[in-house]
């Protein structure tokens, strides 16, 4: 039987700080030999949405990364979007209603500062369904491990994202599935995965700020303009 390459970790031009144009994100996806993607956007579907209706012949999962009062957690396969600032016990119970699957990204990341921390991660672990057992954002390889730790303690399926937020980025981590139809066959074929990734290493972090720096500035200088006329 077919396998299938899965990231379940990646951002479009619809996150504030990604370049990956959506023109141009199906190609990139193929030359990386993905079969299947998350497209996970900070507090938004739309690019995932769109993706889905576009001819790609990629298996595409509406996801969102929410940036909830607790930390980051992912949203797949969801049909609406899920409001920020909310906790995260809520956050998950918004996503199960949409018969989605609740995700913890990065969970013991030391580079970014909006992850879930240990405590509220013991308090939602019996409502989660995946973690993330690797992200190629990492700057140490040991906050994959701690999270591969966490998925075994807590016997829950790991999932594995690029997290990518550039074109090359694209590939840099997947994981090696059987087939699989809608949440439930994917938990199960996330059970019996490969993991494969290699980390984007600290340089990548620098060019997403310089990236948030410059779409910050293009919007200031759009805004002006309209003022001034």
């Amino acid at each position: 039987m077919d396998r299938i390459r899965l990231d379940m970790h990646m951002h479009t031009e619809y996150s504030r700080d990604s370049r990956v144009a959506l023109a141009s994100f199906a190609e990139l996806a193929r030359k990386a030999e993905l079969g299947a993607v998350c497209i996970t956007d900070h507090d938004t579907i739309e690019g995932g949405l769109r993706l889905r209706e576009m001819n790609t012949g990629l298996q595409v999962i509406v996801g969102e990364e929410i940036t909830t009062a607790d930390g980051e957690l992912v949203g797949l396969y969801l049909e609406k979007r899920v409001a920020p600032g909310l906790t995260a016990d809520h956050t998950i119970d918004l996503i199960h209603e949409q018969g989605g699957l609740a995700y913890v990204p990065h969970p013991f990341s030391r580079n970014r500062r909006r992850h879930l921390r240990r405590p509220v991660l013991e308090r939602v672990a019996p409502m989660l369904d995946v973690v993330e057992v690797f992200n190629a954002r990492e700057v140490a390889s040991s906050s994959n491990v701690r999270a591969l730790e966490f998925a075994r303690v807590h016997d829950l399926p790991g999932g594995v994202g690029s997290d990518s937020h550039r074109s090359i980025e694209i590939g840099r981590a997947y994981v090696d599935v059987a087939p699989f139809v809608g949440p439930e066959e994917l938990l199960v074929a996330l059970r019996e995965g490969k993991v494969t990734g290699t980390l984007s290493g600290f340089a990548i972090h620098v060019r997403t700020w310089v990236d948030i720096g410059r779409k910050f500035m293009r919007t200031r200088v759009a805004r002006l303009r309209s003022t001034a006329r």
